[in-house]
Formats: structure tokens, sequence, C-alpha cells
């Protein structure tokens, strides 16, 4: 009784805290746990030690409730699967194949290995993201210092001088006092409703499979959203199939855990397609979403016994791809915002100083 309330009181507070627990922790969570593992320790006495290590709170307390759980008399995947906030299905399905295998260790070792470079290319899209929405906004807001605020000064002045201004200027007056009013307003009523418009479609599953398709075919950005989802499919499946899940099963995991519901539905037709007896790579081929480079190198896998690593090969391989991608395209995107913000301060300076060349040049 003791030991039940024990694990009810952790329980509860570990909800209270809201499911904190980031990808670091996990992989060092993970790395440790295979480290133990490796060295013989029992998987109570090694949980007990990296629940007393944690440095996170609610981490601290899922840690030492499945050890309760593992302690009970639960298999280690079964506790994992009890927090699948914290433990994603592909995690618990290749820690559930290490068990059977006899080869826990070297499963949370390449599942470290796995959330690592998850890690690292998830952290690459986003500064290729960041950067263009950062420098977007710093003009957005120099811009509209200009408009409401210099401008307005300037066009009083020019009131009292009176007389006709140069086009430019007119254009600049008329477009500051549009911004200064109700236009201003309407923007930002247009901004938020167009997120929230935005939020909603992505909402339904049908309303990310089409804004997904839109962003592979973007100019720019789709081709690294397709490299991305490329690295991602391939490492995921490589790593569950080396940790000896079956495919169909991997298959299956792959696509829930692909974030692009045109790859997720790709997946599970290939899935289908598998099921009937066909290899992988014919399936892959037609689907079109996957380049002719990729699956040539699975069929080679599949025709050789070795798709596991033939999968790894091509995840390295588009991990560089993504990398190169991303530098490339803030080279190209930094001059052309340069550009973009330099002209359009530089085209309302001139156009307020126009008219005072004007006057400065009668006078003379």
């Amino acid at each position: 009784m003791a030991g039940q309330k024990t694990t009810g009181q952790l329980k509860k507070k570990s909800l209270s805290f809201g499911g904190s627990v980031s990808d670091k922790d996990l992989v060092v969570f993970t790395r440790q746990f295979s480290t133990m593992i490796d060295a013989g320790l029992p998987l109570v006495q090694s949980l007990d030690i990296l629940s007393e290590q944690s440095e996170n709170p609610t981490f601290k307390n899922i840690i030492y409730e499945m050890k309760l759980e593992v302690e009970g008399g639960s298999t280690f995947s079964d506790a994992l699967k009890k927090y699948p906030k914290v433990f994603n299905e592909l995690y618990a399905n290749m820690v559930q194949a290490g068990e059977a295998g006899g080869i826990l260790d070297t499963v949370l070792q390449r599942l470290a290995d796995y959330i690592e470079k998850s890690m690292r290319l998830k952290k690459k899209v986003k500064g290729a993201m960041t950067y263009p929405i950062v420098i977007i906004s710093i003009a957005v807001i120099c811009i509209g210092v200009i408009m409401v605020f210099v401008v307005p000064t300037f066009a009083k002045m020019f009131a009292s001088l009176g007389g006709t201004l140069p086009a430019p200027t007119r254009v600049i007056i008329a477009l500051s006092g549009f911004i200064a009013g109700w236009g201003g307003l309407m923007i930002v009523v247009v901004f938020v409703a167009t997120v929230f418009v935005y939020k909603q479609i992505r909402s339904t599953d049908n309303g990310k499979y089409i804004t997904d398709k839109i962003f592979l075919k973007m100019p720019i950005f789709g081709i690294l959203i397709r490299k991305v989802a490329v690295a991602k499919f391939t490492r995921t499946l490589g790593t569950l199939i080396s940790s000896g899940v079956p495919i169909l099963e991997g298959l299956e995991n792959t696509a829930r855990t692909s974030g692009n519901k045109v790859v997720e539905r790709t997946i599970y037709s290939v899935r289908s397609a598998v099921t009937e007896g066909l290899p992988l790579s014919d399936p892959l081929s037609k689907a079109g979403v996957f380049p002719p480079m990729v699956t040539s190198m699975i069929a080679i896998g599949e025709s050789t016994g070795a798709l596991d690593a033939m999968l790894n090969k091509i995840a390295d391989f588009y991990d560089e791809e993504v990398d190169n991608t991303v530098s490339n395209l803030t080279a190209l995107m930094e001059p052309l915002m340069i550009v973009f913000l330099g002209g359009t301060v530089g085209f309302t300076v001139v156009a307020m100083y126009l008219p005072i060349f004007k006057m400065v040049t009668l006078i003379k």
C-alpha cells in the first residue's frame, strides 16, 4: 500500500510539471543508461542512479516511477509506453526489440546517436528559417518607425511651405498616412487573421497534407524540406531495422514520426505494397517523393542484405546536403535582405529630402 501511495504521489507530481523533458535530457539519459547496462548493472539499479542524477525535476520523477514499474515485474519497454510524451513510439519499440534480442545496451546507444543527429538536423533547419524572419522583422520595424514618426514630421513641414511635391515624396507621404491611420490596423488584422486561418487549416489532416504539399513545391525552401524529409526517413528506418524491428513495423513508426503528411501518406502506401510482397525500393520509386538516387541505393541495400547500413549512409549523405543547402540559402538571402532593407530605407530618405534639395536649388 505504501509503495502504491508513493507511486501515485510521484505520478501526480510529475504530471503537474507538464512534460518539460528536452531532447538533450533524453540523450543524456539514454547514453548513460546504455553505459550502465553494458557495464553489467541491473536495470533497477541503473534507473535508481539515473533518477538521482537527473537535474530535471519532471524527468527525475518519471525515471523513478519507471524504476518502480520494473521492480513490480514490468518490462522496461512497457514502463516507457506509459510516458508517450517523453518516450515516443519509435523509442519504446526499439527498446522492446532490444530487450527481445538481448542487445538493449546497443539499441540504447543507437537511440542516443539517432536523437543527437535528429537534434542537429532540427537545429540546422530552425537556423535557416529563423534568419530571414529576423531580418524581415527588423525591416518591418524600421520602415514602420520611419512611416509613423519620421515621415509625418516632414509632411507637416512641406505642407507649411506649400508648392508641389515630387512624385516619390507624395507616394511616401500617402503611404505614411495610410499606415499611421486605419491602414496600419488593417495590416495587423489581416496578418493575425492569416496566422489564425493557417493554424486552423493545419489542425486537420487534409489541411496538413495540402500545406505540406505546397511547401515541398516551393522554389527554395521546398528543396530543403525534401532533403530533410529524406534524411529523417532513412535515418529513422535504418536505426529501427538495425535494432531488430521488423520492416513493416519500422515503416509504420517512420510514417508516424515523419512530421510531414505527404511523406507520411507515401510511407503508408509503400508499407501496403511491401505487405503484398514487393521490395521496398519499387513502391518508393513510383511514389515520386524520394529522389531516384535514394531509391536506387535502397534497391542495392536490399539486394546485398545490408538495407540498414545503406539507409544510414543515405541519411549521412543527406545530413551533409541539408548543411550545404542551409549554408547556400543563408549566403543567398543575406545580400537580398540587405538590398531590400537598404533600398526601402534609402528610397524613403531620398523621397523626403527631394523637396529640400529642390528648395536649395531654387535659392541658389
